[in-house]
C-alpha cells in the first residue's frame, strides 16, 4: 500500500510502498478514503514532538471502510467509520493515562490507503458528511468539544473569545460555541481570516498584532468574556485575565507562542478565574462529539484537499499557517 511515512529526520515526509498491515484479535483494517492534518504532524516532521520513532506512517484523522477485520472485532465488515484518533485514555474522566496515546505516532497513522486500529475507536461515520469532511473532525473536534463543553462548561448566552481562529481547531470551537447559543469573538493574524470567522457566525474579531488588541476586545463585547480559549499563550496571555468577567474560565490546550509569562494574580483570585489545561477527550467524549455534530447538521471547514502523493504540499502550506480550517488529503 501507498503512505506518508516519516522517515528519518533528513527525510520526514516520504510518499512510498509500505506492507499493508494484517488485522489480529480485535482489530480492524480500514481502507482510507479521507484523512487530516493537525499541527502535531508538522511538529512532529520537523522533529519538536516527543516520543519521535522511525519510520512511522504520520497522521491521526481519518475516515473510510472497514475493510478486514479480525477475531472478536464486532460487525464492521463494509461499514463506512470513523477513528478515534485518543487511544488509552484510561478509567478516570478528569485525565489522561500513562498508556495515553494519539494515532499517528507511536503507531502508525492515517496517511495510507489502510490503517490499522482496535475496533473499540471506530464510530459510524455522520451520514450528512463526505469523506473530506468526516476526516477533517477527530482530533481537533474532540479537543474542541472537551475544551469548551466539559471544561469551560460552555451554555447559551455566554461570551466566548477564540485566541488564534484559523486552524483547524479554531474554526471547530467556533462552529461549536455558534451551535451551543454562545456569543464569539475571535482574534486572528489576519484581517481575512477574521472576515471568514465573521461570516460562520463571529460577533466581532480584532487582530492580535495591533498593540491595542485587548482595549478593542473589551470595548467590542461590552466588559468582558465569560470563556476564553487559548492554544498559544506566550507573552500577550498576561492580558487575559483582565479581559475575563467574574467566574471566567480559561481554558488552553497548546503553547505555540511560548510560556505563560509573568502574570498578575490579583485579578484571578478576585474574580474567582479558573485556568484550566486539556489535551484530546475521552471516548463518551468523542461519541458526544459525533452526536453534537448530527443534531447541528455541522459540516467541518475545509480550506483545501489534497492527494495522498501531494501531502508534502499539505505540510507546506501548515508550515506558512494560510490555512483557514483544515488541510485534507484524499486517498
Amino acid at each position: 500500500m501507498k503512505a506518508i511515512v516519516l522517515e528519518s529526520l533528513e527525510h520526514p515526509i516520504v510518499y512510498k510502498e509500505v506492507d499493508k498491515p494484517t488485522p489480529g484479535p480485535g482489530e480492524v483494517l480500514v481502507q482510507i478514503k479521507a484523512a487530516a492534518l493537525n499541527r502535531r504532524d508538522y511538529w512532529i516532521t520537523v522533529n519538536k514532538y516527543a516520543g519521535i520513532k522511525y519510520p512511522t506512517i504520520l497522521g491521526a484523522d481519518g475516515a473510510g471502510v472497514v475493510a478486514e477485520s479480525g477475531e472478536g472485532a464486532g460487525d464492521w465488515l463494509n461499514k463506512e467509520v470513523i477513528i478515534n484518533p485518543s487511544h488509552n485514555w484510561g478509567e478516570h474522566d478528569e485525565y489522561q493515562s500513562k498508556e495515553f496515546k494519539i494515532l499517528g505516532l507511536p503507531d502508525d497513522g492515517t496517511l495510507a490507503e489502510y490503517v490499522l486500529v482496535k475496533a473499540e475507536y471506530l464510530y459510524a461515520k455522520p451520514a450528512h458528511l463526505n469523506w473530506e469532511q468526516a476526516a477533517a473532525l477527530p482530533l481537533a473536534g474532540l479537543t474542541a468539544y472537551r475544551a469548551l463543553f466539559t471544561k469551560a462548561k460552555i451554555k447559551k448566552g455566554d461570551k466566548i473569545l477564540i485566541v488564534g481562529v484559523g486552524a483547524g481547531t479554531g474554526t471547530f470551537l467556533l462552529q461549536w460555541a455558534i451551535a451551543a447559543g454562545a456569543q464569539v469573538f475571535v482574534t486572528s493574524g489576519s484581517g481575512e481570516k477574521t472576515e471568514q470567522a465573521k461570516l460562520l457566525g463571529a460577533a466581532a474579531g480584532v487582530n492580535y498584532k495591533a498593540q491595542d488588541w485587548a482595549e478593542e476586545l473589551k470595548h467590542l463585547s461590552g466588559g468582558g468574556f465569560d470563556i476564553v480559549v487559548d492554544s498559544a499563550l506566550g507573552p500577550d496571555f498576561n492580558k487575559i485575565p483582565d479581559l475575563c468577567n467574574p467566574g471566567g474560565r480559561i481554558v488552553f490546550f497548546g503553547a505555540t507562542a511560548g510560556n505563560i509569562p509573568e502574570i498578575n494574580g490579583r485579578p484571578i483570585f478576585w474574580k474567582q478565574l479558573q485556568i484550566l489545561g486539556t489535551t484530546m477527550g475521552t471516548q463518551s467524549e468523542f461519541k458526544a462529539m459525533l452526536d453534537f455534530v448530527a443534531e447541528h447538521q455541522i459540516v467541518p471547514v475545509i480550506d483545501e484537499v489534497f492527494p495522498l502523493a501531494e501531502t508534502h504540499k499539505a505540510f507546506a502550506k501548515m508550515e506558512s499557517s494560510k490555512q483557514f480550517g483544515k488541510l485534507v488529503v484524499r486517498v
